[in-house]
């Protein structure tokens, strides 16, 4: 795939910050002279990179008695350490550390409260030359876990400077702002035995085919606001909707995740339907490797064309043509890999690596899915 020749001025800010920050340059360079990036994108890659998973809450256990049987020791962290870059200009590298609640193993007191930890540097890459990057600004704070719930609070920092933010620097002409999310993450369910069967469907010209997960266990977006940033052409925006985990397969499913923005005056909202699908290697009782498969459609209701459409698939099962990726509607695509070091069937470590396509894609949809993707960093790399 190459990049798409659609080209617009909106979005000035990331060369500009480079080139303020760059030694010699001209702080007062015209807007119009500075190099545009490209509005739609269709490119391979667009989110790639590592990361690397310690799970200290499954390999540091308590050995003092005073907890529950199985309990991670207090302090015990899961470390999720990655270096990404999102549509060729923006690098985020930094880590997310996750730790439980613990109980006593008697009366049941809580010993310490889940939260996470958010400590990631954002820096923007001139489109021009890519070897020209900056750092301006973090993505930081704290996310407390709600007990009863499991919900992650995006909100529920219990100081100003705790709270989970984007906080970008003021670089050249772009002042420096500060934003919180908001919202909650509804994680998987502690409490298995409630799930209910849930079907998900997908028409194809004048073809449905369907996908029934018996025990779909849904993690709810409920009016998450993600943090603008790191630069003004990446809007704050509201996310609704869920992802479903099928604890049978390992696959995540949606029929509709929203995001709703402002951009250019404009209001814009983006329902991303579709899949993840798990594919475990042959071997991966020895070796740990499998991937994520991504087809995830963006605005498919308004993009597919009638009729044709479902010709292409007529000649595959159901199950063949639910997963069936069609690239004339705008799709994220691609794999996150696995590499998982295994003690007694269970996943101490992880070496993770991105590489997600766009198609017909702008950077503001890849953007929003990424910070979404980030948000649910525990969920999301569990087994």
């Amino acid at each position: 795939m190459a990049f798409s020749t659609r080209r617009t001025l909106a979005s000035l800010l990331l060369a500009s910050l480079l080139l303020a920050g760059s030694p010699g340059a001209v702080l007062a360079a015209p807007a119009t002279a500075l190099w545009a990036e490209a509005d739609e994108l269709t490119k391979e890659n667009v989110i790639t990179g590592t990361m690397d998973i310690d799970f200290g809450t499954r390999t540091n256990l308590d050995n003092t008695g005073d907890l529950k049987p199985g309990s991670p020791a207090p302090g015990a962290k899961d470390t999720y350490t990655f270096n990404l870059v999102v549509a060729d200009t923006t690098r985020f590298s930094g880590k997310v550390q996750r730790q439980p609640n613990i109980f006593t193993k008697t009366l049941g007191r809580k010993k310490q409260s889940a939260e996470l930890f958010y400590s990631v540097d954002m820096a923007v890459r001139n489109p021009k030359d890519l070897k020209q990057e900056k750092v301006v600004g973090k993505w930081v704070g704290t996310v407390p876990v709600d007990e009863s719930t499991g919900a992650f609070d995006l909100a529920g920092g219990r100081a100003k400077d705790s709270e989970l933010r984007i906080a970008v620097d003021a670089v050249g002409r772009a002042p420096a702002f500060r934003e919180g999310f908001r919202g909650k993450l509804v994680g998987k369910a502690t409490n298995k035995e409630s799930l209910a069967s849930y079907t998900f469907k997908r028409v194809m010209g004048s073809r449905t085919v369907q996908v029934t997960v018996t025990k779909s266990d849904p993690m709810r977006f409920d009016n998450i606001v993600l943090a603008k940033g790191p630069a003004d052409s990446y809007p704050t925006t509201t996310v609704s909707g869920r992802l479903d985990y099928d604890y049978e397969t390992g696959n995540w499913y949606t029929d509709g995740i929203r995001f709703s923005y402002e951009l250019d005056g404009k209001e814009h909202e983006d329902v991303v339907t579709g899949s993840i699908k798990w594919v475990e290697d042959a071997d991966r009782a020895t070796n740990g490797k499998g991937y994520y498969d991504f087809n995830l459609r963006f605005n498919e209701e308004k993009h597919k064309k009638a009729g044709g459409e479902a010709a292409a698939f007529e000649g595959m099962n159901e199950e063949d043509a639910f997963f069936a990726i069609d690239d004339s509607v705008p799709t994220l695509t691609g794999r996150i890999t696995y590499a998982d070091t295994m003690s007694d069937d269970t996943v101490t470590a992880s070496k993770v690596t991105y590489n997600l396509h766009a198609n017909k894609l702008t950077k503001q949809q890849v953007m929003n899915f990424f910070k979404l993707w980030m948000l649910a960093i525990g969920p999301t790399n569990d087994e």
